[in-house]
């Protein structure tokens, strides 16, 4: 396992960031390697991001020294989204399958995490995102909806919702996985947004807010496109050039944005005080500086 330690930076010291300085302290440049799990620790809220890929073998989440914790969850919730092959995640001795775009939420209080794949040949791969948490909530199974059939006994549904216009090249589908509709948590909110074809930006118009931090992780973005994540200040943007399952962590003070080359999809995780989905300060395009 891998651990790395990402500290806070004021909004006025990324002012002066070259491209280098911003990859180093926002980008999460490798998510995924296998027979491993890769994590990132943000001191922005404390959140946990990274990627386990189980390929022949089973993988057991630990602590780490950085947590002072005798187990992972021991003060901390966890939500997980598989956009991988069809897996398994293990929760003291419960089995959970998770398939393709398939997620969890687990609460605080688990003390054993393990990860397989169903086959070694199309394995698994568990983005993980984790924040502190204060209370234990029930881990749920969440799927995406399935029209004309109810969800399956134990899973629950996500809540998707359809946003954006061609015209604006926006349309894209909301899958909302860790909100209050789906299931609790203490601060931590997670789902997955997919553009359709043809279209190129995941949050329009741009916004932030003040409240709650957020990550998100590109993927199904081709080998030879890219997205363009927009951060920074409205008055004083920029841009880290990202590539297919790689993740930016995005403060609070920072707007969240970007536009791709093709369409790709993603998922956002964020914790803070308000777990609100449309508790953001919209900031008007032609306002961007």
């Amino acid at each position: 396992m891998k651990f790395d330690v990402r500290y806070v930076s004021h909004p006025d010291d990324s002012k002066k960031y070259d491209t280098e300085e911003l990859r180093e302290k926002y980008l999460i440049e490798k998510l995924f390697e296998e027979d491993d799990i890769l994590l990132t620790y943000s001191h922005q809220d404390r959140m946990i991001a990274g990627g386990a890929m189980p390929v022949k073998k089973a993988l057991a989440l630990g602590t780490f020294k950085e947590l002072a914790t005798e187990y992972f969850l021991e003060r901390r919730e966890m939500g997980v989204i598989n956009i991988g092959g069809a897996g398994v995640i293990a929760l003291d001795g419960k089995k959970y399958e998770i398939g393709h775009k398939e997620g969890i939420y687990i609460g605080m209080g688990t003390r054993e995490i393990t990860f397989t794949s169903a086959d070694a040949k199309n394995p698994a791969k568990f983005y993980i995102n984790s924040c502190p948490a204060h209370k234990t909530y029930p881990t749920v199974k969440i799927t995406k909806p399935v029209e004309g059939k109810p969800a399956p006994e134990g899973v629950r549904y996500c809540v998707q919702r359809h946003l954006g216009e061609e015209k604006t090249i926006n349309k894209r589908t909301i899958n909302q996985f860790i909100v209050g509709d789906v299931c609790e948590s203490c601060q931590l909110a997670m789902g997955m947004t997919e553009l359709a074809e043809g279209s190129a930006w995941n949050t329009l118009p741009s916004h932030t807010h003040e409240r709650r931090m957020e990550v998100y992780m590109y993927f199904e973005v081709p080998a030879d496109q890219a997205v363009f994540h927009l951060m920074g200040t409205p008055q004083e943007t920029r841009h880290i050039t990202m590539h297919n399952e790689q993740a930016v962590i995005s403060p609070s003070w920072s707007i969240h944005s970007g536009v791709g080359t093709y369409n790709y999809t993603f998922i956002w995780g964020m914790c803070g005080e308000n777990q609100a989905y449309d508790d953001m300060d919209n900031i008007k395009t032609q306002d961007l500086r």
